[in-house]
């Protein structure tokens, strides 16, 4: 054998070893790229009824945002229409009230009764004693003093 034929041999050796490599890699490619191919068609087939369902909520949560905007309206015109009631009773039975307030006060004052307090007469007590903001009837106040 020439070195010729030997340099040829080495180098149909060489080739067949890197053709054997690029074999093995492109199998072990194919692999991976049909896992890859699975495993994309699994998430599809799991993702598209949970994108349905995620459609699905976020229509129900529109609808009942929806009823609650009109209930809220609803009760906004019904704040609105108390307010104005009361306005208009306060306006209407409020002056007459305070005038037939102050009217009875005064028959009562005139006539003697319930005008007088502990205030008005500063020789007179009052009958009760307030203690740590309650009140205490006069027979328990002389039971405390006593």
């Amino acid at each position: 054998m020439s070195g010729g034929e030997v340099a040829g041999i080495l180098v149909a050796v060489f080739w067949a070893i890197l053709v054997s490599f690029l074999a093995v890699v492109l199998v072990r490619l194919a692999q991976v790229l049909r896992a890859t191919t699975k495993l994309v068609a699994d998430v599809t087939e799991q993702a598209v009824p949970l994108l349905a369902d995620a459609s699905t909520t976020v229509r129900s949560a529109r609808t009942q945002l929806d009823r609650v905007d009109a209930i809220a309206s609803d009760v906004q015109e019904v704040t609105s229409n108390a307010s104005a009631l009361s306005s208009t009773v306060a306006s209407t039975f409020g002056g007459p009230l305070v005038k037939v307030a102050a009217f009875g006060y005064g028959v009562r004052k005139a006539l003697g009764k319930g005008g007088a307090s502990a205030q008005d007469d500063p020789g007179k007590t009052s009958r009760r004693t307030v203690i740590a903001g309650r009140t205490v009837p006069a027979a328990r106040r002389r039971k405390q003093k006593g």
